[in-house]
């Protein structure tokens, strides 16, 4: 959904908005407001990373401005980035972005913004859906439904039913 008209790169990255806006093409986009499950998941997520960091080289953040190209600035729900000092804006490719889908987002237009990543050079990239409980990871050439999630070639990865046992503990 697109929240504005045309307006600089220089003007946005000047701007704080309540809640946050990315930034593509000139044009400030609105995400879908994550309710319970999105925000639990999240929530999961950084808590599941966050345990692993020193192990798995990493440092962990929600929703930081990405500049994925010249033009266009994402805000991953989840993203991983190696132990080196960051910037406020996240410029290099992270290790692994993650969006998480709330109510009204489909995997096919979440994979259309994930290809901004991808293009940026990002190891990984997971789109993971609460309300059906399923999951799709980048394999490099196309996107795969997995149960476990892993970034090739580093020990990072992610059992969802780690996230599904502890999104609603009282469903049982």
């Amino acid at each position: 959904m697109v929240a504005s008209a045309q307006l600089s790169i220089f003007e946005y990255l000047n701007t704080t908005y309540d809640p946050d806006l990315e930034y593509v093409d000139g044009r400030l986009v609105e995400r879908n407001v994550g309710k319970w499950e999105h925000a639990r998941v999240q929530a999961l997520l950084a808590i599941w990373f966050g345990q692993h960091e020193t192990e798995w080289s990493i440092q962990t953040a929600t929703e930081l401005r990405t500049r994925v190209a010249w033009t266009r600035v994402r805000l991953p729900d989840v993203l991983l980035v190696s132990l080196e000092p960051q910037p406020d804006i996240i410029t290099a490719p992270p290790i692994l972005a993650i969006e998480i889908l709330s109510e009204g987002d489909s995997y096919q237009e979440t994979q259309i913004k994930c290809t901004d990543y991808i293009q940026m050079g990002s190891n990984a990239v997971w789109i993971i859906n609460p309300m059906d409980r399923t999951a799709r990871s980048w394999n490099g050439s196309s996107w795969a439904e997995a149960t476990r999630l892993e970034v090739s070639g580093t020990p990072i990865y992610l059992e969802l039913q780690y996230l599904w046992d502890r999104l609603n503990p009282a469903r049982g």
